[in-house]
Order: C-alpha cells, then structure tokens, then sequence
C-alpha cells in the first residue's frame, strides 16, 4: 500500500486535436502507420471546424481530474494526486507517468474514461500502460479500478440528465430514448461482454427513469468488415416510422464532450431528426457534474481499500 501522499489517480482518455493544425498529426497517431489520405484529413478537419476548431476532450479531461482531486481532498487530505493522460494525443500516457514518478507517486489506480469496457476498445489502454510503464521502470506501480458501469452514483448522473433532456421534450406525444454507445467491428467482440454491460446500465436507468427506450451504436469505422449495430440513424428511422414524434439521445458511452458528441449527435442525428421530422433533445455528457465526480472517488478510494 502506498504511504500517505503518494497515491495517484491516472484518468484516461482517447484523445482529440485541440486545434485543426493538429488534426492530420492526431489522425497519424490514432492509426498507427496506416495510410492517411486527403480526403479523411479534411473530412476530419472539416468537423472539427464545426465544432469550434477542436475537441475539448482533453480540457474536459482536466477538468475531471481537478475536480476528483478536490473531492478526495475534502475526505482524504493530502493522500491523493490526480493526473490525466490520452491513449492517442497530448499528454500522452508516458508523459503523464514520468510527472507521476517526479512526484513521488508510488502506487496509482488508473480509470479509464469509458464506462463499458471491452477487450477491442479499452483493451488498448491497458497495452499502451503496460508499455508506457516500462519506459519507468514499472513505476508507479498502476493497477486499473474495477468495473464501475453500474455505481449507483453514475446511474444517478446518468438518469440526472436523461430527465433534463425528458423535460425538453415534454410537450411531445411519444418519445422514443436512444441510449447510444461506440460501435465496434463484430469480430472484435465474440464473446466480450460490452453489450452485456450497456444493457445493464440501461437497465438500472431506466429502473429510475421510466421511458420506451432502444439501444443503438454510433461512430463505426470505414471498411467493409460488419460492425455492432443498429445504428443510431436506423434506429431514428425506425422511430419516425412507429409513430414517435420525438427522440432524446442519451451519449451513455461516452462522458465527456468531443467530436462524437459535438459533431455526431449535435449536429448529425439532430439533422437526421428534423429530416425525419422529430423533436431531438440530447442528454447532456456528465464531464464534471458532482455526481459523478463523487462516483468516481468512491470507485478510486474503494480501489485503493482493496488493495493488498
């Protein structure tokens, strides 16, 4: 067990350009060697454009991190540091690290951003830790949290802001809720349990919030492999052609703002929405709201309790 002061928290993110300048480089870092062409690195800036120059992600990310410091702070004085890094772009993880190591941090618990973990998406954070940890010397010894897509306190932040959206929609007759998560390639998740644990945080939700609601996957890839589906736009249609004269789309795979917030849903499927003739509201990302800055402290904490 580390001694006092010298547990750190290690928040991780995908990472996201801060600026379109950094686009084509963020783009080359993501696929790792593969080809890069044009036509995707203006795709791609042209999105970034539309949602203001570039991804708060990182920021956001930073600000969880000052506010999980100052709520373990308040229970905890002086006994954690919380940092934050992403798999993709600046900081990057080994950076982070090694500001750990100067620090003094001895032993960490690292979270990755992402509720539902899967072995193809959140897998590769695990990869990337072990290998930025041995550019340290294996320090500070990091362990990853356990499972935390069913604490009360996120399903509370969760259902928090699907009533909020709920509310915007109030005047509408049939509301159809579309939880929406990241897709992945089939192949990549026999036998993972990502669907499992998505309809298990649906569940306690809707538990709290009652409503008519679908799961769907948004953000596939290019290519001809088969992704996890249905999609969100399938699942709009689908809604338009039973009768439903609204949607609130919760992003439950994601906490905290960046392109597939602020480009997919604000301004694609809420395009998609008024083309099918919809009511839209989203649910707002959780980023830093108290509650689930609380339910992440209680997963750290209970973390480092059950360490040997």
């Amino acid at each position: 067990m580390a001694r006092p002061g010298r547990r750190g928290v290690l928040l991780l993110a995908f990472g996201g350009a801060a600026s379109l300048e950094e686009v084509e480089p963020f783009l080359r870092n993501v696929l790792g060697g593969r080809p890069v062409s044009e036509e995707m690195i203006e795709r791609a800036k042209e999105r970034y454009r539309l949602i203001g120059g570039g991804s708060p992600l990182a920021a956001i990310t930073g600000e969880q991190a000052a506010a999980l410091q100052a709520r373990l702070e308040a229970g905890h004085p002086g006994l954690y540091r919380c940092y934050w890094a992403m798999r993709h772009w600046k900081p990057f993880i080994k950076d982070t690290l090694l500001r750990m190591v100067e620090d003094s941090v001895e032993e960490a618990a690292a979270v990755v951003m992402a509720p539902h973990s899967s072995r193809a998406a959140t897998g590769g954070y695990e990869k990337d830790l072990s290998a930025a940890l041995e550019t340290t010397g294996g320090s500070p010894r990091t362990s990853f949290v356990a499972p935390w897509h069913r604490h009360p306190l996120f399903i509370r932040a969760v259902a928090a802001n699907l009533s909020a959206a709920l509310e915007q929609l109030r005047r509408a007759r049939k509301v159809r809720v579309i939880f929406s998560a990241h897709s992945l390639p089939l192949a990549t998740i026999e036998g993972d349990p990502y669907v499992r644990k998505l309809e298990e945080t649906i569940a306690d939700v809707t538990a709290i919030v009652d409503c008519r609601w679908r799961l769907a996957f948004q953000s596939r890839g290019a290519g001809p492999r088969p992704w996890l589906g249905p999609s969100v736009e399938e699942v709009m249609e689908e809604a338009a052609k039973e009768g439903f004269d609204a949607v609130a789309l919760v992003p439950l795979g994601f906490t905290a703002d960046h392109v597939e917030t602020l480009y997919d849903i604000d301004i694609h499927f809420s395009g998609e929405a008024r083309r099918l003739g919809l009511g839209f509201a989203r649910s707002a990302s959780l980023n830093a709201s108290p509650l689930f800055i609380d339910a992440l402290a209680d997963v750290v904490t209970s973390h480092f309790e059950a360490l040997p």
